[in-house]
């Protein structure tokens, strides 16, 4: 953690300082020699870090004690800079007697503040000095020298066991297994084809590769069993291949120069011996993508049908392999309940109780198997351990209540923790702090992307990129951690898309031992009595009662989440003090409490970039907001302010993100008044604009618009024209005003190329022909338009279109055909508010990939829609609930939907 530390600091700490022309004489030289010794630390630090975690080994003793004073360095660093920009950082005051005495009496106290600051950099350069001795005196600075062997502790791996395992031991997996072996053997494909299993750790992907392996391997000529992990030798690798096929060694001469030509002449051996045979080979535990680069011209395509199996954590290598072969990725998921259930019983009562749970053992152990959420490794070692306890009450507790600390110190389940962390290792310094974050959110929590992302950018976690804004690296980082099996998404967009993710309950727990060693973040939880470390970065709040933070030092906390919180304790934490306590706050989010007004010192929080009141009880922003001159994101999503003056908003230069979001009436935005044009907003919805609706053509840069309450049709021009001008808009939605005729959309001659997203909720009468232009969206809602013509000529011509809604009379015809071809991609289709709507038909051939379809509140179709029984895929229908009569078994229209599974009505 200490690389993730320093990476910070000298990729963006540090130049903060550099750039600072203000600073004291002679400490520009000393941040720049503290910059170059950091850079030289660095390259080893990654191999400190992996050293240090591991408990309990005394040889490593010293390498923590100094990986935990270099960190310490870098939160000094950090430290130091923040002081410096809240000294330094507001903008003067301008004009008056008393604006002059405030500036004179500020240049004092900046006077002092620079001494200070130069002092302590003073003594971070007599720190890191210690330190680059330190390291030297020890050796520190050679790990990447020192053979693994040496270095690696000694510790159990549960997983070999599942070698050894009889095929009835196995629950859970039976039908990957067949489905894999069905890949495996099926000789209508010749070409060479991988079959990568892809998972986070201990969910059996040896397991399955090894009861595949056994089923298959007497179908094929030749095969290989290796394990690669983490690091491996590619000469070695080769030469494992070798022995496993059985190619004789002894004509094996090694190229007299070694090197890349000895590589070749392996690759060329293998190769040789392998082109008339039909091979399958298994390699468990692939971490890098460069794996595939190592092997694939060794594996060669004879054309024999040629297998080979991939176990991996990580979705990347599995794409990588797709450069240059046909590959089947099977995603292996958790066990069911049911089959969770089985393994544990299976495990904890095998020679007792002929394998089934005691009734006054259910409840217990039913919330030890929750807890384990499906994930084998952890089922059969809690089962195991449990296994050669009592059957008691009281022993089934005590592991209950105290799993946590069990998992960490038991021997028995130590194990489980290790090999989960090893992807927490394996990731790149910037994602670590990303993932840790996770940890910042309450048990079972599915977070919302777009409040992850914004809430790291905010932190400083991301690393800027000229080509792309810094919420599209973050969602990279984001898809790089589900890539490597560590998060879960609980949620997609439209498009495909994460839009709320988790982690694994076990994970999660890996994360918060992680966050308070490193002091990354807390947990309060005021009812238990409990404390937080002083040095601590983050605190996550959870209270229904009394808030009272007891620490006497808050000054170290730059992000603040509060949950579960009445208006008891979210007043008492908004307490007058509550801004000069935590005077360094980057982010703060009050989302879903019970708060009704932000302290009126809000302003005084320079530092701040995230803010959140969204779905709270706040009416009215302090006016000191304008004082904000750091804050980015500001979401305002569910809350009771209705307005935002532009004294309040018009000095926020850096504020990209300002989310109302008012649903689907149209007068209902937050309302805008002169002054937002001047600010660089990226995010900007649902917003009504009154005072200077010609500012709108400044937000080139938006990425998403939002826009209600339009009354004219001057109005209704300027934002054709600015739409023109958005180049980069990928979501767009209009709201317009009950009173105003239908509005002719046509002047928006060069719609944005991206848009993803269109909501039309206006009266249109016809729809603008540019719409076809729309090649990439993929989301089309449309409401209270009043078409003359039949809409679904226009809309079958959007190739990408996933999602289709139209409701509130949004078309004025009694009958709508799907015919055949029409909506290749739609997934999704919602029809409810159509008052004259009295036939719908789906020819054969139309909407081929269709899973939900809502037919709601259409009080004249009184029949069951024609055609859905072509409808194979449909995964849910909602009907009006004058059909559900005739979709019951014995109806009449029950041989149309009893393909489907879930069928509900309005």
């Amino acid at each position: 953690m200490a690389e993730t530390a320093v990476g910070l600091v000298v990729d963006q700490f540090i130049p903060m300082l550099t750039q600072e022309a203000s600073l004291v004489r002679g400490i520009h030289s000393q941040v720049g020699y503290i910059k170059d010794e950091l850079q030289s630390i660095r390259c080893f630090l990654r191999d400190a870090d992996r050293k240090a975690e591991p408990e309990g080994d005394q040889s490593r003793d010293g390498v923590k004690a100094w990986v935990a004073q270099l960190r310490e360095v870098a939160f000094h660093i950090e430290d130091v800079v923040d002081k410096y920009m809240f000294h330094f950082g507001y903008l003067h005051d301008r004009g008056g007697f008393f604006c002059s005495i405030r500036k004179i009496t500020r240049s004092i106290i900046k006077l002092k503040a620079r001494h200070d600051i130069a002092s302590e950099i003073q003594d971070i350069k007599t720190n890191v000095c210690e330190i680059k001795e330190r390291s030297s005196r020890y050796g520190f600075d050679s790990f990447h020298d020192q053979q693994e062997g040496n270095i690696k502790p000694t510790w159990y791996d549960p997983r070999k066991a599942s070698i050894f395992m009889k095929e009835d031991q196995v629950v859970g997996i039976e039908a990957d297994r067949d489905e894999l072996a069905g890949w495996l053997v099926d000789k209508s494909s010749p070409q060479r084809t991988v079959v990568s299993v892809v998972g986070m750790g201990g969910l059996g992907k040896t397991t399955l590769a090894i009861q595949v392996y056994d089923r298959v391997v007497t179908q094929f000529d030749c095969h290989a069993w290796i394990t690669v992990s983490e690091s491996y030798d590619k000469k070695e690798l080769l030469r494992t291949l070798m022995e496993n096929f059985g190619i004789n060694m002894e004509t094996y001469i090694p190229a007299r120069n070694g090197g890349v030509n000895e590589e070749i002449q392996m690759i060329t051996m293998i190769r040789e011996y392998l082109k008339d045979k039909r091979y399958v080979v298994i390699f468990d535990d692939v971490w890098k993508i460069e794996f595939w680069s190592d092997i694939e011209h060794a594996l060669l395509d004879n054309n024999k049908g040629g297998r080979i199996v991939i176990t991996t954590r990580s979705q990347n290598v599995s794409d990588f392999c797709k450069t240059s072969s046909y590959v089947h990725v099977h995603t292996l998921q958790p066990l069911s309940s049911e089959k969770a259930w089985q393994l544990f019983c299976n495990r904890a009562f095998n020679f007792e109780f002929g394998g089934s749970c005691p009734p006054e053992l259910e409840n217990y152990s039913g919330q030890i198997v929750k807890r384990c959420n499906g994930l084998p490794l952890a089922i059969v070692a809690i089962a195991g351990l449990l296994s050669t306890k009592e059957k008691t009450v009281n022993e089934w507790r005590k592991l209950h209540d105290n799993l946590s600390l069990e998992l960490e110190r038991n021997p028995h389940l130590h194990s489980i923790s290790r090999i989960l962390a090893l992807s927490y290792y394996d990731l790149p310094y910037y994602l670590k702090n990303c993932y840790l974050y996770f940890g910042m959110y309450p048990e079972d929590y599915s977070i919302k992307c777009s409040r992850l992302i914004q809430q790291w950018v905010s932190e400083g976690f991301i690393t800027s990129n000229r080509e792309k804004t810094l919420e599209e690296v973050a969602q990279e980082y984001l898809i790089e951690l589900i890539n490597r099996s560590l998060v879960q998404v609980s949620e997609v967009n439209c498009f495909g898309k994460p839009k709320a993710c988790r982690t694994h309950d076990l994970l999660r727990e890996m994360i918060l031992r992680k966050m308070e060693d490193l002091r990354f973040g807390s947990h309060y939880f005021p009812s238990n009595g409990s404390r937080f470390s002083e040095q601590t970065r983050r605190l996550t709040v959870h209270s229904s009662s009394h808030i009272h933070i007891t620490n006497k030092n808050y000054s170290k906390v730059r992000g603040m989440l509060i949950f579960k919180s009445d208006l008891r304790s979210v007043t008492d934490l908004c307490e007058t003090t509550f801004c000069a306590k935590y005077k360094l706050l980057k982010v703060l989010d009050f989302e879903a409490t019970e708060l009704t007004h932000l302290p009126e010192d809000i302003g005084d929080l320079f530092h701040l970039k995230y803010l959140s009141v969204a779905h709270t009880y706040v009416k009215k922003l302090p006016s000191s907001m304008r004082k904000l001159q750091n804050l980015e994101t500001l979401n305002l999503k569910g809350s009771l302010v209705r307005e935002v003056e532009s004294h309040q908003i018009s000095s926020l230069h850096k504020l990209r993100h300002l989310v109302f979001a008012c649903g689907v009436r149209m007068d209902s935005g937050l309302r805008l008044f002169k002054g937002f044009g001047c600010i660089a907003l990226q995010i900007l919805y649902d917003v009504q604009i009154r005072d200077d609706i010609e500012e709108l053509k400044r937000l080139t840069q938006l990425r998403k618009l939002g826009i209600s309450g339009l009354r004219t049709t001057h109005e209704w021009s300027v934002v054709c024209d600015c739409i023109n001008e958005m180049r980069h808009l990928q979501s767009l939605r209009v709201f317009g005003f009950e009173a105003l005729e239908s509005i002719d959309l046509a002047s928006i001659s060069s719609p944005p190329e991206f848009l993803q997203s269109l909501l039309l909720d206006i009266k249109l009468r016809k729809l603008p022909e540019w719409i076809v232009k729309l090649q990439n969206l993929s989301k089309f809602e449309i409401r209270s338009s009043s078409l003359k013509d039949n809409p679904l000529e226009v809309l079958q011509n959007l190739p990408n279109l996933v999602e289709l809604i139209m409701a509130d009379d949004a078309y004025d015809g009694e009958m709508l055909q799907f015919k055949q071809g029409m909506f290749q991609k739609l997934k999704h289709l919602q029809l409810y508010n159509s008052y004259k709507l009295n036939s719908l038909v789906i020819e054969e051939g139309a909407l081929p990939t269709l899973e939900h379809l809502i037919v709601s509140f259409c009080p004249n179709l009184k029949t069951v829609p024609g055609g859905i029984q072509h409808l194979r895929n449909l995964k849910k229908l909602t009907l009006p609930s004058v059909s559900k009569n005739s979709v019951q078994p014995e109806g009449e229209d029950y041989h149309i939907v009893q393909h489907v599974p879930q069928v509900v009505f309005d």
